[in-house]
């Protein structure tokens, strides 16, 4: 058997390959959308993908299960619950496929969707019995278990989820042997959870142990527990999880119309009718340099994720790239399903040249002067764009809190006037602060270099 773990590190994803070597039958579980990594780790295998599985219909990016089917003609399997607008394969409980020395068998775990399921994979060189891991999607995750709330806008309640998630856990994965491996789909970061670790591996006997959500608890004391301080879902949660049950324009098709150069002129007309201009470059080159009124969401961070949360999917989008990026930005904008792409302004910020009247930047202030400006007459104003957690750590003394997913919605919060100094741990999201604040008109917005970091670092030394 050969198992491979795939991990995006920017939507915090795993997805796997799975492999008889003998009959040379592969499987991907949970693609993401972009497949030519699965097709190039199966040729240089010498392996044919057959089958593709999803634990359950994603929320948080696309799945490639269209695209590897369209490539390879593999089979779709999804869990019994699940209703999709393409063929595919309902696997109920015990269910499996079974090729040379590989057997995977599904279990359906209803809790953080009705249709998921977990995959127990089996080395039947090794044992017919005892599962060698199981891959559990979004149900068991290391360090935390799926949250069962993101199913409100179709009419299950998440303490129905709740109440399924822990007979799924309680009642089947933690009957597992404590040396079988746990694959999860998601690690740190992942909106998914509240509490999952960067690990992207563990034991059932581990997660026994130290998952706070599988300690012994009565099922009404986990409803609870699970269903509380959950993270704000982003609203294309809901649009992405639905195009994962429908047929839809696979990757390939979406980058081809997308992926037009546009002249100035042509942009320009596009703004005018409502598409927002999108600059994927870091925040030091926008801050010196942008088309006024853009949004700044640099490639270096976790660039889908904030678009996903931060931008209309309804509004059609013009982005602005460092030359040769441009690809990767639509197509990082595709795995989220973000196809409103209507092309990229050709040559990049170079295409300004001749207009300044569009351009303008953004002032950047480091720790030392923003304190000696603190202690000054003219006072700025300080707005920390950091989560709750983050600020409960640590503040500057005064600042105003607006998270940066709820600011959009809290623009109106933001006084107009003044000298508005913005900023977050490290600098990245602090500057896509700055472009949504001054694309809603406001001036004299600035920047804290390197964030509450070096805020913290330049800390005067008492005697």
């Amino acid at each position: 058997m050969y198992l491979k773990q795939f991990y995006l590190g920017c939507l915090s994803h795993a997805s796997y390959l799975i492999a008889d070597e003998k009959t040379k039958t592969a499987v991907v579980v949970d693609p993401q959308r972009d497949v030519d990594g699965y097709l190039v780790e199966a040729r240089r295998k010498g392996l044919r993908i057959r089958h593709v599985l999803l634990t359950h219909f994603h929320a948080d990016f696309i799945s490639g299960h269209l695209e590897l089917r369209e490539q390879t003609k593999a089979a779709i399997h999804l869990g019994a619950r699940a209703k999709a607008g393409y063929a595919f394969e309902a696997m109920k409980d015990g269910g499996a496929l079974e090729f040379g020395d590989v057997r995977l068998e599904f279990m359906e775990t209803p809790g953080h969707t009705p249709e998921a399921v977990c995959i127990l994979v089996y080395d039947l060189k090794k044992s017919r019995t005892k599962p060698r891991a199981v891959l559990t999607g979004d149900t068991l995750f290391i360090g935390d278990v799926g949250r069962p709330d993101l199913m409100a806008s179709i009419g299950v309640t998440a303490r129905e989820l709740a109440r399924e998630l822990y007979a799924s856990l309680h009642e089947k994965l933690m009957e597992l042997p404590d040396a079988t491996l746990v694959y999860p789909a998601h690690g740190a970061g992942s909106m998914c959870g509240k509490n999952l670790s960067s690990e992207t591996v563990s034991t059932i006997g581990a997660q026994r142990r130290h998952n706070y959500a599988l300690k012994p608890m009565s099922r009404e004391e986990f409803i609870r527990l699970v269903t509380a301080d959950q993270p704000e879902a982003p609203a294309y949660f809901s649009y992405d999880a639905k195009m994962n049950r429908s047929r839809r324009p696979t990757l390939p098709k979406a980058l081809k119309k997308s992926l037009k150069p546009l002249t100035l002129s042509a942009a320009l007309k596009l703004r005018a009718g409502g598409a927002v201009c999108l600059d994927t470059r870091e925040p030091s080159d926008y801050a010196g340099a942008h088309w006024r009124g853009s949004v700044n969401i640099g490639l270096g961070g976790r660039f889908a994720s904030w678009a996903g949360i931060l931008l209309d999917r309804r509004k059609p989008l013009v982005v602005v790239a460092e030359p040769g990026r441009e690809q990767e930005a639509v197509l990082r904008l595709g795995r989220i399903g973000f196809d409103q792409v209507v092309g990229f302004l050709k040559g990049g910020m170079r295409a300004l040249e001749k207009r300044a009247d569009l351009v303008s930047s953004i002032e950047r202030v480091d720790a030392r002067s923003l304190r000696e400006e603190l202690a000054s007459q003219r006072r700025p104003l300080i707005l920390d764009v950091r989560n709750d957690a983050e600020r409960a750590s640590s503040r500057i003394a005064g600042s105003l809190h607006i998270p940066l997913n709820q600011l959009p919605r809290r623009l109106s919060e933001v006084p107009r006037n003044g000298r508005l100094v913005i900023h977050c741990a490290s600098g990245y999201r602090s500057m896509v602060a700055a472009s949504l604040v001054e694309k809603s008109g406001r001036k004299q917005t600035v920047d804290l270099q390197g964030g509450i970091a070096a805020w913290e670092a330049e800390k005067p030394v008492r005697a």
